[in-house]
Order: structure tokens, then C-alpha cells, then sequence
């Protein structure tokens, strides 16, 4: 069963990566990891005996592991069968990359569950291994060098025909924290995401593109974004990081949910005119152009609307019977475009 969160270990950087993995031990969180790499196999002494001493300190701390193996996989590890491997490294998926045949693939299918990339494989394969009642999951890429990274329209199109046919999705996320190399530029999968926070596109996976499991690609993701992410699963509400005027900071940690009938150009707060003050005046304030992100809430000029919040997903004109008392932090703006109706949201400080 998948988590909806995930992580990415490297046999050339575990060391550094166990302070971060500290953080998510008992959780049964997926990690992926490589066992093909021909630059970790040249450069790391001692690789094979690492790699399984990995796996063993993963399980230990109640990870699952998914697996990326190939042909080399055996050639590195001296195995005659991939399915002797899997048992001997714990492994929980195998994500099968170059080197087996079709009738390969569905032999081992009978004995472990496997993953395949849905960018450059035909899914009849997967089609007919998910048909036979084993489990078979889609993983997308990720994608190091900028430029690269799929488009938006083509990934959401794989996805929805996969998820037609029962198979799950999963992807990756660029880290803030630490990078991995050669080129240190985030592991997406989707190139928008490059350079957006983790947690941004985490919830764009999640809520626009059918994504099941989000896994994140580099080496390190900081506790502020990892947090974001955890709040979200743990409550289902979405955490908005905003800044309020010194007027308006009464708001913060406060959940609203977004009304049903709320339109596409903005967030209608269902519980803002039940929450504000009991008979205070909202008198007209700082009653400016009202940009994407921006909060606002109604003031007396709109009669028994006053003390209604807004958040706005597209730009409007200025409003007299409008103030705007703060708006989402520039980072977060896409948060606007994940965020559905009925769902509820909560204004933080970062």
C-alpha cells in the first residue's frame, strides 16, 4: 500500500542522507534506490556489501524499498536471477529498467511486485501482468538535466490512461536541501518543478496530475518543506504560508474551508463571516489592486458580505468594499491552483 510520500537513497551519499532518514523511521515510507549506477559501482570501494548493508538499515526502521535494477544489476552483484536478489536485498518493488524481455518480465511478476516507466514503455505489458492479478506500478523518470524534465499536458494524458486501467503512478519532486550531482539542479520529473518548493509540487502532483505516490529525487529535503508535506497527510489540510498585515495576524493557524461554489477567479472562505468579530465594523483599508495570492476580506461597503475572506486565483481590479489585509508568499502562489474546492486550508507563518 502506497504512502503517497516518498524518498530517494544513494549508496554514495547514505552517510549523509541518515540524519534526514532519522526523521521518517516507523513510518513504512517507500525509499527508491539504484542498483544499475555505473558511476557508484566505479567510484564507491566495497560497493556491493554497502549497498546491502543500505537496504538492511532501511528495513530495520521499517522502510520499503523500491528497487531500480537492470541486467547490469546481476553483472555488479554476481547474481544469476533478479528475483534471488530481491529476496537477498529486502526489496519491496523492482523497478525494472533495460536487459529483460517481455516474457522475463512477466515471470518475475509472478514472484515480486514491479514498477515501469510509462514515458518510454508500452503499458500492454503492464496491462497484462495487472490482468493476471500481480501488482504493477508506473514510475515515472526523473530528470537531471534542465530542459529535460516531461511537459505538463503529455504527463497528465499518461497518467489519466493509467489510472483508467487500475495502475498507480508515481514521481519525483526536486529537493531544497542538498542537490545530487553531476549537475545539482533537482530531480523532477516534471520540468516546472525544477525550482519550486518541494512541498508546491508535491501537492501539483497529488491533486493535478493523478499522481499516487510523490517520491523526492535528491539527495536531501529540509524539515521546513518535509514538515509542510507530513502536516498535509496527517490532517488533509492544505497549510498556506502567508503574510498578514499587523491588523489581520489574528488569523494565522486559523482552518477555513474553501466553499463548494466558490468560482474559478477566487477561494470564497466558507466560516470567515461566522469568524469575524461580533459586531465590529470592518471599515474600508488598504483598498488596493487585489493581485493572485492576494487575502482579502469585505468591509461595510458590502453590507451583510463584510467580514467575508477571500483568496484570490487571478488578478481583480481594486474594490473600494474590498481590503487587502495580506497574500500568500511568493513561493507558495501555486498553491492557488491546487487547492480545490470543499478542501480546507490553514494561514501559517514560515
Amino acid at each position: 500500500m502506497l504512502n503517497k510520500f516518498g524518498l530517494s537513497i544513494y549508496i554514495s551519499t547514505f552517510d549523509e542522507q541518515k540524519e534526514m532518514l532519522d526523521r521518517f523511521t516507523g513510518s513504512g515510507y517507500y525509499v527508491f534506490t539504484s542498483f544499475h549506477m555505473q558511476e557508484e559501482y566505479n567510484s564507491i570501494d566495497d560497493y556491493c556489501i554497502r549497498a546491502k548493508e543500505l537496504c538492511y538499515w532501511l528495513k530495520e526502521r521499517n522502510f520499503k524499498i523500491i528497487g531500480d535494477v537492470s541486467t547490469k544489476t546481476l553483472d555488479f552483484f554476481e547474481y544469476k536471477s533478479i528475483i534471488e536478489f530481491a529476496k537477498d536485498f529486502s526489496l519491496d518493488i523492482l523497478r525494472l529498467d533495460y536487459g529483460f524481455s517481455d516474457d522475463e518480465i512477466l515471470s518475475i511478476s509472478k514472484e515480486f511486485p514491479i514498477s515501469f516507466n510509462p514515458s518510454t514503455e508500452d503499458d500492454i505489458l503492464a496491462k497484462k501482468i495487472l490482468d493476471s492479478g500481480m501488482e504493477v506500478f508506473a514510475l515515472h523518470n526523473f530528470y537531471p538535466r534542465p530542459e529535460t524534465g516531461l511537459d505538463p499536458e503529455g504527463f497528465k494524458n499518461i497518467n489519466q490512461k493509467l489510472k483508467d486501467i487500475g495502475i498507480k503512478t508515481l514521481g519525483f519532486i526536486a529537493g531544497d536541501e542538498m542537490k545530487r550531482g553531476p549537475i545539482f539542479e533537482g530531480l523532477p520529473t516534471l520540468e516546472k518543478h525544477r525550482n519550486i518548493p518541494p512541498y508546491v509540487a508535491f501537492l501539483d502532483l497529488l491533486k493535478n496530475y493523478n499522481v499516487d505516490e510523490v517520491f523526492v529525487g535528491d539527495v536531501k529535503i529540509s524539515q521546513v518543506q518535509s514538515s509542510l508535506i507530513i502536516d498535509y497527510l496527517d490532517d488533509n489540510i492544505i497549510n498556506v504560508p502567508v503574510k498578514f498585515h499587523p491588523n489581520y495576524q489574528y488569523l494565522y493557524n486559523q482552518v477555513f474551508t474553501i466553499r463548494a461554489d466558490s468560482p474559478n477567479s477566487l477561494m470564497r472562505l466558507q466560516e470567515s463571516r461566522e469568524y469575524s468579530c461580533d459586531g465590529e465594523k470592518i471599515l474600508p483599508f488598504n483598498t488596493i489592486i487585489r493581485e493572485k495570492g492576494s487575502i482579502t476580506i469585505d468591509n461595510i461597503g458590502y453590507a451583510r458580505y463584510s467580514g467575508e475572506i477571500q483568496i484570490l486565483r487571478k488578478p481583480l481590479p481594486k474594490d473600494d468594499r474590498v481590503n487587502v489585509m495580506g497574500r500568500v508568499l511568493d513561493d507558495y502562489i501555486d498553491i492557488m491552483d491546487c487547492t480545490k474546492n470543499k478542501e480546507k486550508i490553514r494561514f501559517i507563518t514560515l
